[in-house]
C-alpha cells in the first residue's frame, strides 16, 4: 500500500483529468474562451470550439489540439438562435457520442448611457449574454437527463460552468444592459443549481475581473492605462486567459464535486471594494 501522500497524489490527479469526457464552450475562438477550450482538451476534454465569425481562428485552434493529440471540433453556432443551438448540441453529441461538460463563455458588450442607449443594443446583449446562457444549458442539461451518470467518467451526470463577470456583482455606469445581463447570469446559475441538483448536475459559475484579452486591450496595453487600471486590482496584476481557465478546468473536474452553486471570482480582489483601502 502507497503512502498517504502517493495515494492523495494519484487519486487527485485522476479526478482532475478529464479524459473520455466531452466539452462545449461557447464563444472559444478568441480570449477567455479560447483559453478554457485549450485547457479542457489539454485535460482530456474532447471539445467543441463554438464560434459565430472568425472561423479561421477557430479552425486554428483545433489544428492545434489535434497535433498535441487532443481531439477537438470547430461549430458555428449563435448562442442567441434556438435553432443554431439545437444543431450545435446535435453534432457535438454526433461527433462525439455525448456531452460531459458545458461552458457558456459567448458574451458581447454594446456600451452606451442609458439615456442613449438604443433597444436594439439592450435586447442583442440580453439575447446573447443570458438567453444564450439559457438556451445552451438547457440542450445541455436535455443531454445530461438522457444519458444519466457514467461513473467511469465521473461523479456528476453533467457540469455548466457559466462565465458571468465582476459585473454581476459591481454596478458599472455606462454598460447597463452588460451588467443586467450578468446579474441575470448569477440568478440563472443558481436556480439551475438548484433545480438540476437531484439529477447530480452541477452548476456553478466563474466571475472574471480585468482579463488581458483582445476586446479590452486599451484598458492594459500602456503602462499609464495599466496602471490606472491596477488602481482596481488590490493583487497587482491584471489577470491572463489561462487564471480563468484553471478555475473552469477545476469545476469542470470531480475535484469540486461538492460545490454546487458557487460563483467564483477571479479577480485579484476587484470585488473586495478597493477604494476602501484608504478611505471609509
Amino acid at each position: 500500500m502507497g503512502t498517504m501522500s502517493e495515494l492523495v497524489t494519484d487519486r487527485g490527479a485522476h479526478q482532475l483529468s478529464l479524459h473520455g469526457q466531452r466539452a462545449i464552450v461557447t464563444g472559444a475562438n478568441s480570449g477567455i474562451g479560447e483559453g478554457i477550450v485549450r485547457a479542457l482538451a489539454e485535460a482530456g476534454a474532447a471539445v467543441v470550439v463554438n464560434y459565430v465569425r472568425g472561423a479561421d481562428a477557430a479552425e486554428r485552434i483545433v489544428g492545434d489540439i489535434r497535433d498535441a493529440g487532443g481531439t477537438a471540433i470547430a461549430i458555428a453556432a449563435d448562442v442567441s438562435r434556438e435553432d443554431e443551438v439545437e444543431g450545435m448540441f446535435r453534432a457535438a453529441v454526433e461527433a462525439f457520442g455525448s456531452i460531459d461538460i458545458l461552458v457558456n463563455n459567448a458574451g458581447l458588450q454594446k456600451d452606451a448611457k442609458l439615456h442613449e442607449m438604443s433597444l436594439a443594443d439592450w435586447n442583442h446583449v440580453i439575447a446573447v449574454n443570458l438567453t444564450g446562457q439559457f438556451l445552451c444549458a438547457r440542450a445541455a442539461v436535455r443531454e445530461f437527463m438522457r444519458r444519466g451518470v457514467q461513473p467511469q467518467l465521473s461523479m456528476a451526470a453533467g457540469k455548466i460552468i457559466c462565465v458571468s463577470s465582476v459585473h454581476d456583482a459591481i454596478p458599472w455606469a455606462g454598460h447597463a444592459n452588460y451588467a443586467a445581463s450578468k446579474g441575470g447570469v448569477a440568478m440563472l446559475m443558481k436556480t439551475m443549481a438548484q433545480e438540476l441538483a437531484m439529477h447530480k448536475i452541477r452548476v456553478n459559475s466563474v466571475s472574471p475581473g480585468a482579463i488581458k484579452t483582445p476586446i479590452n486591450t486599451s484598458a492594459w496595453d500602456t503602462p499609464e492605462a495599466e496602471r490606472e487600471l491596477l488602481r482596481l486590482i488590490p493583487y497587482g496584476r491584471v489577470g491572463e486567459t489561462r487564471d480563468i481557465a484553471r478555475a473552469a478546468v477545476w469545476l469542470a473536474s470531480d475535484h469540486s464535486d461538492y460545490v454546487n452553486g458557487a460563483t467564483l471570482y477571479v479577480d485579484g480582489g476587484m470585488t473586495l471594494y478597493p477604494e476602501f483601502r484608504t478611505g471609509g
